[in-house]
């Protein structure tokens, strides 16, 4: 290579003239043209080795029309079931040979969104992902015209064929009845906030479960996803203590009601049984190790990926079947 090209990149001419060939026949290996002989693809991809040369994904789409990138549209990415379900994609997509660009949107925010769909759409993305688990910013998503294939993580959508969902209601429903086929008829439930699909759903399936079992109940509390309003909500519960089980919609609230449990003097489960949702990576190692709803994440990733670029992702796929993780948090409630 020439002292000139030391200091920078290696370029596609400077493939070219390492294998010998002229640089659109790089530019035809890189695109896998048919009409390229086999012995000329092995030298033009031993001369990249040779110089480390990696293509410009950017300028390659702008001739191929390819970017071979995802857009992932996500509002609060900072919660565990959002974070997760970004990474899940991540995997699933490189795994396909693709990479993912990300624009994190502010839910309170309405031209935040359009603002992110504009975003990705310039950077040429083969597909969209919305992660974006407010009511409020589905809509406004439905009403911006999107020219891309896309899938939305919700759990509930008319257009079942661009959704991918668990099931959160089986999820809440398995919940409740683990608590009440353990003897409990005094159980709360601590809700996610109301704009929330999946606390909504989550609510319905305790509503639903209780009501299958006849058993009386408050109405839930409307929490905020954070361990600090599980503290709270906890303390202001224990002064009347008038229940024996609590089910909480995601762990980190359930985290917040264990410390409750704790500063009360009480023990979990002797006392009062808890049960979370979602499984996040530390709930086994809560104390004690918390009984909750598992969520297949990977799983989701790859159905995401599927419908964006399978020929058979328009079809309706069905909503995944969350698992109940028995830990220690529950147990039968106490005889008097």
């Amino acid at each position: 290579m020439s002292d000139d090209a030391a200091g920078r990149r290696p370029s596609i001419r400077d493939v070219a003239r390492l294998a010998e060939v002229s640089h659109q026949t790089v530019s035809r290996v890189l695109n896998d043209h048919p009409s390229i002989r086999p012995e000329t693809r092995d030298r033009v991809l031993a001369a990249m080795r040779d110089l480390s040369y990696s293509p410009n994904r950017a300028a390659r789409a702008l001739v191929t029309s390819r970017s071979r990138t995802i857009g992932v549209l996500a509002a609060s990415a900072t919660q565990y079931g959002p974070a997760a379900s970004i990474a899940a994609i991540e995997a699933a997509a490189q795994a396909r040979g693709y990479w993912v660009s990300t624009a994190n949107i502010d839910p309170g925010d309405p031209q935040s969104i359009p603002d992110g769909i504009s975003h990705l759409m310039a950077q040429s993305v083969e597909g969209l992902v919305v992660i974006a688990p407010q009511v409020r910013v589905i809509r406004a998503i439905a009403a911006h015209a999107v020219d891309v294939p896309f899938v939305t993580l919700q759990s509930t959508d008319p257009d079942a064929g661009h959704s991918v969902a668990v099931d959160q209601v089986a999820g809440a429903r398995l919940a409740t009845r683990h608590l009440i086929e353990l003897g409990h008829r005094s159980i709360y439930h601590l809700a996610g906030p109301q704009d929330w699909m999946e606390a909504e759903a989550r609510m319905t399936g305790f509503l639903e479960e209780i009501s299958a079992w006849d058993i009386a109940t408050t109405a839930p509390i409307l929490g905020d996803w954070t361990a600090d309003f599980g503290y709270y909500a906890g303390r202001e519960l224990l002064r009347y203590r008038d229940f024996t089980a609590i089910f909480s919609s995601n762990d980190q609230m359930a985290l917040g009601l264990l410390h409750a449990v704790r500063d009360e003097g009480l023990d979990c489960p002797r006392d009062i049984s808890i049960v979370g949702f979602d499984d996040i990576p530390e709930a086994g190692h809560f104390w004690p190790p918390l009984t909750t709803v598992r969520q297949d994440f990977a799983e989701l990733g790859r159905r995401c990926v599927e419908i964006l670029l399978d020929e058979a992702g328009s079809a309706a796929l069905p909503m995944l079947t969350p698992e109940l993780v028995v830990r220690s948090s529950t147990a039968a409630v106490a005889r008097l």
